[in-house]
């Protein structure tokens, strides 16, 4: 007659298992190490594996256009401004980021060097995630996947928004519509005074002269949208601008 279960070895010694809980997910036993979830945010604040953080001055370079692209940045804090050179050496701003955008994105889809150079525009604090980590993260974590979709999906409406701008506004549209970009308004309601820009930057930004940039920027200070002295401030007049045909 076999032994009752309540008597053999085999029922004595069986291993404890975890009882799953009605939602699926196991349930630790007494003296395991709870499991850590994974906060995105301070990911892309600290350093670890496969990401550091730099510290960079204003007028610094973060990377040059045809340096190996092979990590995505993240600005902790400070602005960063992207410039593409042509063969015949006119420069062009493609754009200014600030606090929480990424760039460098690019060698995530295969590109091997750098299309445009990254440069600082105010004291920065920028992460650095090496690319295969970035991979890996953004296929484990659909926390940090989703912040860095939004962002994608920000970036395509602003370069969709640029093409319409150049496309259908004047001149003195397209630096209105700059000089409120730059001042963050409408993005949560709040505007911030910003750092005097040099005019050839907003010449380049905007497709026009640097004249016709000096131009304009002393109209909308006589009217009063705009104030400079060592610093910009920008009003939120200055959207009748844009507004008004």
């Amino acid at each position: 007659m076999s032994p009752s279960p309540k008597n053999s070895k085999a029922a004595t010694h069986a291993p404890k298992t975890r009882a799953p809980s009605r939602t699926g997910i196991l349930r630790a036993l007494p003296g395991d190490q709870p499991i850590k979830k994974f906060n995105a945010q301070a990911f892309l604040d600290t350093v670890g594996v496969g990401r550091f953080i730099g510290k960079y001055k204003s007028g610094e370079a973060v990377f040059l256009q045809g340096d190996p692209a092979d990590a995505v940045f993240y600005i902790q804090k400070g602005k960063v401004q992207i410039t593409v050179i042509s063969k015949q050496g006119k420069e062009g701003v493609i754009a200014v980021l600030g606090a929480d955008e990424f760039f460098g994105e690019g060698c995530l889809a295969g590109q091997p060097l750098h299309i445009a150079t990254a440069s600082v525009t105010a004291e920065a604090s920028i992460i650095k995630i090496e690319k295969q980590t970035m991979i890996r993260v953004l296929r484990d974590e659909p926390t940090l996947s989703q912040i860095f979709m939004t962002f994608l999906l920000s970036r395509s409406i602003q370069v969709e928004a640029d093409l319409v701008d150049h496309l259908f506004n004047s001149s003195e549209k397209r630096l209105a519509r700059v000089l409120l970009l730059l001042a963050n308004i409408g993005k949560e309601g709040k505007m911030e005074t910003i750092p005097r820009i040099n005019q050839e930057v907003l010449a380049s930004r905007v497709g026009t002269t640097r004249s016709r940039i000096n131009f304009f920027m002393n109209k909308f200070r006589k009217l009063g949208f705009i104030e400079y002295n060592g610093t910009l401030k920008i009003h939120t007049s200055l959207l009748n601008v844009i507004v008004h045909d």
